[in-house]
């Protein structure tokens, strides 16, 4: 994989991330000029405290009319093609291809907000790529991860995907983001809050006993690997939920083994496409799927790396809306069990 660092007309950071030829080698430049006239960015974003629980809300009123589900013809995350209007990403073609948000959350002091492209093919999706390109996404994930954690600011890094309209992806080109959140949101505070209790009860991490306590059960492990496991979580909110975690303890993707990576890519690929057989007749399947870093600071030994995938579908046409108990009271309630969760995921193996 190589990784060329260059900067948009409006001065924001563009990296490709390589992994084809000639541009592997470097025997050809991706310093490609942006041709838009675009002034420089004056973002204002500010994290305000929710004082009644403890959570931030970041303030972003400049995000209000942002680009919503744009024609084809003006996919600002194609490639930049002769005869056509340039978009975010100046060269004719990319492997993948992270830069800053045009309409951050969070930027200058208080955090920073980046967009990931798996491909340059708007039709595919993450579960279309191959190996070779799920790595070099999670290289330019284990990369981000470690420049955005060495921000003065950065509390934790979480690297996320939003598929589907029904989820509310705004773009239909397979993409990500990459927040580096100038504070602890709400689930990793609790998720801290729980693990330090556990720790000075048993001296020993919370996430690494429940993924033990879930292999010795098995009854909601849907796929095992050398070093990755996969299960759906006991207390499941969702009506297809599913956690993917290393069996070794590390605390984010940047402190990932060469090894670890590599099965990391076979295996995300396939509980993908588990995921997109799981409900008869949808060809693809609308999810989240975020990686939960640990924090950057001194709760970093609270956190571990893993990874949660859901869909809000719960079935053909028919998806799960947050009512009164959820919204209002965060009290989850969930039609399915985990357990036929599981068994299905198990079912639509490859």
């Amino acid at each position: 994989m190589r990784k060329t660092s260059t900067r948009l007309s409006d001065g924001r950071e563009l990296i490709y991330f390589d992994d084809r030829e000639p541009y592997l080698s470097g025997t050809a430049s991706r310093v490609v000029p942006d041709t838009r006239a675009l002034e420089p960015q004056h973002v204002t974003s500010e994290p305000r405290l929710d004082v009644l629980t403890g959570e931030y809300v970041a303030i972003a009123a400049h995000r209000m009319n942002r680009t919503y589900r744009p024609s084809a013809s003006e996919n600002p995350l194609a490639p930049s093609r002769p005869g056509e209007p340039p978009t975010e990403i100046p060269a004719p073609d990319y492997d993948v291809v992270v830069f800053e948000n045009r309409f951050p959350s969070f930027a200058g002091g208080n955090g920073r907000c980046e967009v990931v492209c798996f491909t340059s093919d708007p039709r595919a999706s993450f579960a279309d790529l191959s190996e070779r390109r799920a790595r070099t996404v999670i290289e330019a994930w284990a990369d981000r991860t470690a420049e955005l954690s060495a921000l003065p600011n950065t509390r934790q890094v979480a690297c996320f995907e939003n598929r589907g309209e029904e989820i509310g992806a705004t773009l239909p080109h397979p993409h990500g983001q990459i927040f580096a959140y100038p504070f602890l949101p709400s689930r990793t505070q609790a998720v801290v809050r729980r693990s330090r209790e556990h720790f000075e009860s048993t001296g020993r991490s919370l996430l690494a006993d429940v993924l033990a306590e879930e292999l010795a059960e098995g009854e909601r492990v849907v796929w095992r690997g050398e070093g990755w496991s996969a299960y759906v979580p006991r207390a499941a909110k969702w009506p297809l939920e599913l956690f993917l975690a290393p069996h070794r303890d590390v605390p984010d993707l940047a402190a990932l083994s060469d090894g670890e990576r590599a099965e990391l890519a076979a295996g995300y690929l396939e509980l993908l496409r588990r995921v997109d057989r799981f409900f008869p007749g949808v060809a693809r399947v609308p999810y989240i799927a975020a990686w939960h870093q640990a924090p950057v600071g001194p709760d970093r030994r609270f956190g571990r790396l893993h990874l949660q995938l859901f869909s809000l579908m719960r079935a053909p046409g028919r998806m799960k809306y947050l009512a009164g108990s959820e919204s209002a009271f965060g009290a989850w309630i969930n039609d399915t069990t985990p357990e036929a969760i599981a068994e299905r995921l198990r079912t639509v193996a490859s």
